[in-house]
């Protein structure tokens, strides 16, 4: 992360409102796991998940590890063994517990994990209120705040393949993640040649920016034209029900092979009823298919097939910032139903160079084998999201919420 650029765009009104803060956002988490069982926060479904514990725990790792055992007088673990157990994927800190077992993390149990968030918040607020948080920690505190809202909407995401592995299909909760249906028509936004700025931008994006979203940049655009609103669950169905899994023409070849490796014929948590109608999993158990919805839960390969099968392409990065930034207030969906995959591959931007020490690993070593997704999903937590923003997933996930926006050349 570059320190000092984020360092001075935040001037907090004061340590209490910083203090306050970061109570909401750790009470949040914990919200999100009120409605669980100690087994639901234990299990793992596949190894690129991990158990809510895990999650709960891991965010809390984060805070004591790179915070408290730098600035708290007379640091002390809450446990020794944590460094090792809830560490993710710092080399720099040292050994980690492997992560395709962390469900196997009976114990510590869910109520020692518990005691350990309580830990490490007070020991947090004694370092907030003795003012003894510099601006180098306020820059890790808020670093760690917003990494805890990543492992937020992790902990839906990942508890949400949890659930869709039991055949009882139950329910997280009774209500609904906000999703913005569709009623209109596809329309196109056309776009002239030209050149754009791309990265963070601190009067338009907030007072934070990862990493990965700096330096601010130009690049320079084709023509082109970027749908209005995302795909449809009923724009899908069309591509399912006229074979779009079964013609290898829309397919990239490792995608053809990932497809009939696994056997797939529609998204991952679709499937078709008694009486032969369609069905998708959420949160909420198993519910009607929604064809105004937007389509979710689609892998790169997928987005990029049914791209190929309406006459269109994903749209590249620069192109769906550039566009949301044109005309936001003309589209809908930008933010808050689906992560939006496009055609870039994840790498360093223009000048962009690694944050030194064990943070400097957030973001700058995955830059490889990964694609990047824009905008934000129904998971994710509020005000986590910006124009700039750059999530990223290799081609083959699709436990997340992902989408489809369309593009084309012109």
């Amino acid at each position: 992360m570059h320190t000092t650029s984020i360092a001075a765009q935040l001037v907090p009104a004061s340590n209490q409102t910083i203090a306050d803060d970061f109570l909401r956002l750790r009470e949040y988490s914990m919200i999100l796991a009120a409605p669980l069982s100690d087994e639901d926060c234990t299990a793992q479904s596949m190894p690129d998940a991990s158990p809510v514990k895990w999650h709960l725990a891991h965010t809390s790792w984060f805070f004591e590890t790179f915070i408290l055992a730098r600035y708290e007088v007379h640091f002390k673990p809450f446990h020794p063994a944590f460094r090792v157990l809830f560490n993710s994927y710092y080399e720099g800190v040292g050994e980690r517990h492997p992560r395709a077992q962390r469900g196997l993390l009976t114990r510590p149990g869910l109520a020692d994990i518990h005691a350990y968030r309580a830990d490490v918040d007070a020991r947090m607020l004694v370092l907030l209120q003795a003012e003894q948080a510099d601006a180098d920690c306020l820059v890790l505190l808020t670093l760690g705040m917003q990494h805890e809202q990543q492992h937020q909407e992790l902990m839906l995401t990942d508890l949400k393949h949890l659930l869709s592995c039991n055949p009882l299909k139950p329910a997280y909760l009774p209500g609904g993640l906000r999703v913005m249906p569709v009623h209109s028509e596809l329309t196109w936004h056309r776009f002239d040649a030209g050149i754009a700025e791309i990265g963070y931008r601190s009067a338009l994006d907030g007072t934070f920016c990862f990493d990965n979203e700096l330096p601010l940049h130009r690049q320079f655009l084709e023509p082109f034209a970027i749908a209005t609103r995302l795909v449809s669950n009923g724009d899908y169905l069309m591509f399912v029900e006229q074979g779009g899994y079964t013609n290898a023409a829309y397919w990239l070849s490792a995608g053809w092979d990932w497809l009939c490796g696994n056997d797939m014929s529609h998204p991952a948590y679709w499937q078709r009823d008694a009486a032969g109608d369609w069905q998708e999993f959420t949160l909420h158990g198993m519910l009607p298919l929604d064809l105004h919805a937007p389509v979710l839960h689609v892998s790169y390969f997928e987005a990029d097939a049914y791209a190929r099968w309406a006459g269109a392409r994903l749209p590249t990065e620069a192109e769906w910032e550039h566009a949301m930034r044109s005309v936001g207030h003309q589209s809908t969906q930008w933010f808050g139903s689906a992560w939006q995959w496009t055609s870039s591959s994840y790498a360093a931007y223009p000048g962009y160079a690694i944050p030194p020490g064990a943070v400097g690993e957030y973001n700058g070593k995955f830059m490889v084998n990964q694609y990047v997704l824009r905008g934000s999903s129904g998971a994710t937590p509020e005000g986590h999201a910006r124009a700039s923003y750059r999530n990223f997933f290799p081609a083959t996930a699709c436990w997340q919420y992902s989408g489809i926006r369309l593009a084309r050349s012109c």
